[in-house]
């Protein structure tokens, strides 16, 4: 699920091989299991359950063959203190945990009087062109016009703005039908932040600012508010995602269904995808829980920092939007994969 932010960044104001970059001083720290707060808690047989949904996409002999003992693990927890170790990745920055959901707008599959505002794929000469037109350019000068690029219609041009933010959600077309897309590329331009911009015009503080308080102003505020969204000059293309089932989560960056509570969104650079992430986050709402790595973002940056999918539709976007919360994630690796990463005296 390719995202140019997590729910909690979408206003920017809420400051917005696996080989770690070298200009970054990375230590590596490996815990015991009874050092991870809250772990006997938890329900690891969940966990398991959607580390075997992307095991096998691991690269290296190791990874391989604890995916092939994952499905023969009768003992969840067993199974990960067994073959596992913990190891806290630290970057030099505060952990940071934000939130984010899988929009579903309401749309059809031809143009109407109340859908009248286009999902577009991507066409070949902004594959070709880096940058390409600006969004204001695209959506006024008429070159995407009779060139059959709809996807579908929506009857919303703020959320359809917000579901070019979040890279990817589902369309629910009159007749019950569900549609999901997907991430279909960009036209090159810098991603620039709507809330920071509403902040910059003394609209609002800077605390005051949500994604709810930006749609209600944009939609209060036609005129200006068109003009707030022609801000941000990137503009996302999408794909429909057709071999996903709308019952099952979007695809994350392994190109699997992602899971509500159990899939993050991490830096790759740090973590390996598909690796088990052990989360304390603290905050309003605490969380200790075994979570799988299995998503990035653009805003998803360093060794502490993890994006939480909370699920689909508005009542997910509501709580994904309200985390920014502290805490601590811890990495399970593979036994060998992680002493390898110690210094040589302390092995």
């Amino acid at each position: 699920m390719i995202r140019l932010a997590g729910a909690a960044l979408l206003c920017g104001v809420l400051i917005a091989g696996h080989a770690v970059p070298d200009e970054v001083d990375t230590s590596y720290s490996i815990l015991d299991f009874e050092e991870l707060d809250g772990w006997a808690q938890d329900d690891h047989a969940a966990a398991l359950a959607v580390f075997r949904n992307t095991c096998g996409d691991l690269d290296g002999p190791d990874w391989r063959s604890l995916c092939a003992l994952a499905f023969d693990a009768a003992d969840a927890r067993q199974f990960f203190e067994l073959f596992f170790r913990p190891v806290l990745i630290e970057d030099g920055d505060d952990a940071l945990f934000t939130g984010y959901f899988e929009p579903e707008l309401n749309g059809s599959p031809v143009r109407t009087d109340r859908y009248r505002y286009p999902l577009f794929r991507m066409p070949p000469e902004a594959q070709d062109a880096r940058p390409w037109l600006t969004r204001r350019e695209i959506l006024t000068s008429g070159v995407m016009e009779g060139r059959g690029f709809e996807i579908a219609w929506v009857d919303d041009p703020v959320e359809k703005f917000f579901l070019q933010v979040q890279g990817s959600g589902r369309v629910r077309f009159p007749d019950g039908r569900v549609i999901r897309v997907g991430y279909g590329g960009a036209n090159g331009h810098d991603y620039r932040s709507i809330g920071k911009e509403l902040v910059r015009r003394g609209v609002y503080e800077a605390h005051q600012v949500s994604a709810d308080v930006i749609k209600n102003w944009v939609r209060r505020n036609p005129a200006e508010g068109e003009d707030l969204l022609f801000h941000n000059a990137s503009y996302v293309f999408f794909r429909e995602v057709s071999e996903v089932p709308a019952d099952l989560g979007p695809l994350g960056a392994m190109n699997r269904s992602i899971t509500p509570m159990r899939s993050i969104a991490v830096d790759p650079a740090f973590t390996p995808l598909g690796a088990p992430v052990w989360i304390e986050k603290d905050g309003r709402s605490p969380m200790r829980r075994l979570m799988i790595a299995q998503d990035t973002g653009s805003a998803i940056k360093g060794a502490q920092r993890a994006d939480v999918f909370f699920g689909t539709g508005d009542a997910a976007g509501l709580e994904a939007g309200t985390i920014r919360d502290p805490g601590r994630m811890v990495v399970l690796m593979p036994i060998q994969r992680a002493y390898a990463h110690l210094p040589e005296a302390l092995q």
